[in-house]
């Protein structure tokens, strides 16, 4: 019963949600166009499941999702880390980072089109693109931000230079440097529909995009309902990565 309580206080809002939709809906105070039935969505959204639909299109976004936010880990991660240790590739790189940051990076659409192409490629490139800025600031401010009375310990210890990297910085930032790249994983997805929305015939972008040409309102919301728990598998799945290699930190990151 405690648990089912834990599980009701940090979850009631979502059908509390679907709840009001569906009272919208049913005394029509809101266009059915707008707010389609719940239970009509529901049925757009297992025949789709079933005949495979949003399963192929699902499969098409999920892969280019993780490929350019796994490209943007690994060189994010390591260009943070390089900026925060030489003074050198930091006053090069970071006013580029700090100055297009803000910049929205789909104006630069036409350009990836242009280059790679409208298929998987520039979908990639473009997730790439948008992840890797928060991880290279996560990971540059969490180095920096390691504490210098750490690094003296170890260093008046004996420790090398690899000794201090792997047993003192990494696991002192390693929790700032996760926050980052959680930041990240969602704006892999939302990046990932928005240019299959723009030009493709794969993905869920597309599907909600068709559907939507078609004023086939219920599979819109069905597109939208796949993206989102797409995004909130991924999230718990980090979630369990997360508090597995970070084992030692006390707060840990709820899984329900």
């Amino acid at each position: 019963m405690e648990r089912a309580r834990r599980h009701l206080a940090r979850w009631y809002s979502i059908p509390l949600i679907l709840a009001v939709w569906q009272v919208l809906t049913m005394t029509g105070v809101v266009s059915p166009r707008l707010v389609p039935d719940l239970r009509l969505v529901a049925q757009i959204f297992w025949e789709d499941l079933m005949n495979g639909e949003l399963i192929h299109h699902g499969s098409y976004s999920l892969m280019r999702a993780l490929a350019g936010y796994g490209l943007a880990v690994v060189v994010g991660t390591g260009l943070g880390l390089v900026m925060a240790r030489s003074r050198l590739t930091r006053d090069f790189i970071e006013p580029i980072f700090l100055f297009g940051y803000p910049i929205p990076k789909i104006a630069l659409f036409p350009v990836f089109a242009f280059v790679f192409g409208f298929g998987t490629p520039s979908k990639i490139a473009f997730v790439f693109l948008e992840c890797l800025y928060p991880i290279v600031i996560a990971t540059y401010f969490a180095f920096l931000q390691v504490p210098r009375v750490q690094i003296w310990a170890a260093q008046s210890m004996g420790a090398g230079q690899a000794t201090v990297l792997w047993r003192v910085m990494i696991p002192s930032a390693l929790p700032a440097v996760f926050s980052g790249l959680r930041i990240a994983l969602p704006i892999a997805v939302v990046v990932v529909i928005i240019t299959e929305m723009i030009g493709d015939t794969t993905g869920l972008g597309y599907y909600i995009t068709f559907a939507a040409v078609s004023f086939r309102y219920p599979a819109v919301y069905a597109g939208i309902a796949a993206v989102a728990i797409i995004g909130f598998v991924l999230d718990r799945l980090f979630a369990v990565l997360r508090n597995r290699i970070i084992h030692w930190e006390g707060q840990r990151l709820a899984l329900y």
